[in-house]
């Protein structure tokens, strides 16, 4: 329902929208939570308080994160599919910011979902522990249900939901990575002088060093990890636009990097720029080392500022960054070989075009943290406590950039950086992205939902967050269904929606069958369970010898012709050619892939390899089968998967 209503004393007309449920924020998460609603028959609308949708996923981090693709379900999962099927394969992990607006302007088309820009959050009502409507511009809406898909939680924290800045102690919630803490993962060297003029204390701090002193290991602060921008650019001298020096452009903001550069006497650019290669010769590039494109130190604000002083700080940080590339091309100290390199590239002229070939979209690794109904921590990621309300999985290294730079001993040293790994997918709570019922009891947090400082930084990943906004959305419909609060819903039945309609929608959901799927899996000979590189919790894996085999039996809700994948995980030592069984209504169809094939991009820790098509039968007995017959090295069998074809 729409109207037009003229507020008293104000000669502005004020857009009155009334919806079932409201998102704030056309984040990746926010795209995939207004689409999933449409799907499940609501009338939907999506604030966006900037002038661009997907947030990182088209803002430059296209080298997605992801730890394990087990953890990666439902739309998130399709959505990789459709990106890969822009590049002609079956799912694609690494893609181009251009690549990714267009994904999220399909799922937008398809449904209708109405967005409206550059909309920031003013005010907000509540009754009865309900909010009721918010106002952002000119825009009001009322809703039955509301999302905060933003990467600041500012509908949240604007609704009265306790949240958390900083990072907690690590005795709050008994752990070992949280708080204070000093490692030597881009880290500097032992021997870097922190002063103007080395030596002279009294001279002053070079840029960027701060003069607080480094607090007890493990205690608590309200410090926040850096940002940054995933940066694109281009070798492509067609669509290259020419890094010029940027506005207030400051060399000695970069006098410390050429201290570390006199130091380390790198090699090359990939020392302290992670130049992650893209398709079409782009790149994203993230923060590499003691001294890159994190701004350390200089977000402390940010969480909880207004629009105006946030606009202020992300302008700092683009200006910093710009500066940056700016200063390694140009700056005489630096080495010749060096400048070289960085002039071969420039700023793509096919991305971002409106706003002068640079990201909107600031990487704000973390900012609020809400303290809902459960709090995630270390001990979740590592399996020490499992939940039994998940509605979502992660899977990626506790991450946690560097907080503040300081002189410790007369040496300048970074603090805070933190990369724990190890461990496998591990489920999010619902009650994780929901409130406290005193607080609210009608909005989701999919983003910066309930969790510690380091447990987020395991969760905080673009496919989790996108997972989690599906969550959101299918949580919020059953509340309105069913007239009940957020923390009151059937969370059992919504977890049977998530696991038999992935899709949103009604059509026959893909079959997976892991190697952990006991009842679905049949072994014969001797094979050996592995965790490494794996997807899900393990692997398993036989040498040459005696005949070994893995039976993957698929549980058909629906007859029909079924495409067939097989997962690679990257291992060492495999064999040149792996024979496979595909058993449909008792007729075995042999195939063989070979480990030339499978080509592992990125950060994922395998890729599918298609085996062909099978007709399975519900209720029949079709399986498929993997065997070390023949190998000359090691044979895996990980995950098999059936994808439905209409």
């Amino acid at each position: 329902m729409l109207g037009l209503v003229l507020l008293a004393g104000s000669a502005a007309a004020q857009t009155v929208k009334t919806v079932d449920i409201c998102v704030y924020g056309g984040s990746s998460a926010g795209i995939i939570a207004g689409y999933t609603a449409k799907k499940m028959n609501k009338t939907v609308l999506v604030l966006e308080p900037g002038q661009r949708i997907g947030g990182l996923t088209t803002g430059g981090l296209g080298y997605t994160d992801i730890g394990n693709k087990y953890a990666i379900t439902g739309l998130s999962r399709d959505f990789y599919r459709r990106v890969g099927k822009h590049y002609g394969k079956f799912e694609q992990w690494i893609f181009e910011p251009s690549v990714a607006m267009a994904t999220f302007q399909q799922y937008i088309k398809e449904s209708g979902l109405e967005i409206i820009y550059q909309k920031k959050l003013e005010t907000l009502k509540k009754e009865n522990g309900r909010i009721t409507e918010i106002k952002a511009g000119d825009v009001i809406v009322r809703a039955k249900m509301f999302i905060d898909c933003t990467y600041e939680g500012d509908l949240m924290a604007k609704a009265g939901v306790a949240y958390t800045v900083g990072r907690e102690p690590n005795a709050q919630y008994k752990e070992d990575f949280n708080g204070v803490q000093m490692h030597e993962k881009h880290q500097f060297p032992d021997g870097i002088d922190p002063y103007k003029i080395p030596g002279k204390p009294e001279s002053g701090l070079l840029w960027g060093i701060s003069s607080e002193t480094m607090a007890e290991k493990g205690s608590g602060d309200k410090k926040v990890q850096a940002y940054n921008f995933r940066i694109c650019l281009t070798e492509d001298p067609a669509n290259r636009v020419e890094i010029t020096k940027p506005e207030g452009y400051d060399p000695s903001k970069y006098d410390l990097f050429i201290r570390l550069i006199e130091k380390t006497k790198p090699n090359n650019l990939n020392a302290f720029l992670k130049f992650d290669r893209m398709p079409n010769k782009k790149t994203d590039i993230n923060n590499q080392g003691a001294f890159s494109t994190d701004m350390i130190g200089m977000n402390y604000d940010f969480p909880e500022a207004d629009y105006a002083t946030r606009e202020k700080i992300q302008r700092e940080h683009e200006l910093y960054n710009k500066g940056f590339l700016y200063f390694i091309g140009h700056d005489p100290r630096m080495p010749e070989g060096l400048r070289k390199e960085m002039l071969r590239w420039g700023y793509p002229k096919d991305e971002y075009v409106e706003f002068g070939h640079w990201s909107p979209q600031m990487y704000v690794r973390e900012a609020r943290r809400m303290v809902g109904a459960y709090v995630m921590t270390q001990a979740n990621c590592q399996s020490k406590d499992m939940v039994k309300d998940g509605v979502g999985m992660a899977a990626y290294t506790m991450d946690s950039h560097n907080c503040q730079r300081i002189v410790v001993n007369g040496m300048v040293k970074n603090e805070g950086d933190v990369q724990m790994g190890g461990f496998g997918p591990y489920p999010i709570a619902y009650r994780s992205i929901i409130p406290k019922a005193e607080d609210c009891k009608n909005v989701f947090v999919p983003v910066c939902l309930s969790a510690s400082h380091i447990a987020y930084g395991s969760i905080r990943m673009e496919p989790v967050f996108m997972v989690l906004g599906q969550s959101a959305a299918v949580a919020a419909s059953l509340a309105i269904d069913s007239k009940k609060a957020v923390q009151d819903i059937d969370v059992a039945k919504l977890q049977t929606i998530l696991r038999e309609r992935p899709l949103a929608s009604n059509a026959t959901a893909e079959i997976l069958v892991d190697n952990d799927d006991a009842p679905r899996i049949q072994q014969t000979g001797e094979w050996k369970r592995e965790t490494r590189g794996a997807y899900g919790p393990s692997v398993f894996q036989a040498k040459p010898g005696a005949v070994a085999s893995v039976k993957f039996s698929p549980v058909v809700v629906k007859t029909g012709n079924y495409k067939v994948y097989t997962y690679v995980p990257k291992q060492s030592g495999l064999s040149a050619n792996t024979k496979i069984n595909l058993v449909a209504n008792g007729k075995s169809t042999a195939t063989h892939y070979t480990a030339a094939s499978v080509r592992v991009e990125g950060q994922t820790s395998g890729e599918w390899v298609e085996l062909g098509t099978m007709k399975l039968t519900k209720g029949g007995k079709d399986y498929v089968e993997i065997t070390n017959e023949g190998a000359d090295g090691v044979v895996v069998a990980d995950a098999v998967l059936f994808v439905p074809q209409s």
